[in-house]
């Protein structure tokens, strides 16, 4: 199976539907958390033709790849960042974001992760 499989680019971002999540990607890292909601911004409007915002709860899981030492980045200021620029267009507006993981690791190459599901009232919602 061919790792691109999937997945619709513009510049340095891509995403993807799989599994029932929404995917994005953005290649690089910088310490200007406004950068990211422009780019992904543009992302979703010009070249995203995947699935349309749906209300209910949702769970999202944001990672920060890095290499050599971990960039001087507020977790809280790039996830709030990131959520308003997928806001519109994964969901309606981010009060519907029910379970946040935002991680900083250190990775092969500078990326941020983003996986985003809705949370149903299967086995996999906790109580």
């Amino acid at each position: 199976m061919a790792m691109d499989a999937g997945w619709t680019h513009h510049g340095k971002v891509r995403a993807r539907e799989h599994e029932g999540a929404v995917e994005v990607v953005v290649d690089g890292l910088t310490t200007q958390t406004r950068y990211y909601k422009p780019l992904i911004y543009e992302f979703f409007r010009k070249a995203w033709r995947g699935g349309r915002p749906a209300w209910g709860e949702f769970s999202v899981e944001i990672v920060m790849d890095y290499v050599g030492d971990p960039p001087w980045m507020d977790l809280d200021n790039l996830a709030k960042a990131l959520l308003d620029a997928i806001k519109g267009y994964v969901f309606h507006d981010d009060a519907q974001v029910a379970r946040l993981l935002v991680e900083r690791r250190a990775g092969e190459r500078e990326r941020i992760s983003i996986r985003v599901q809705r949370l149903g009232d299967g086995p996999d919602r906790a109580a």
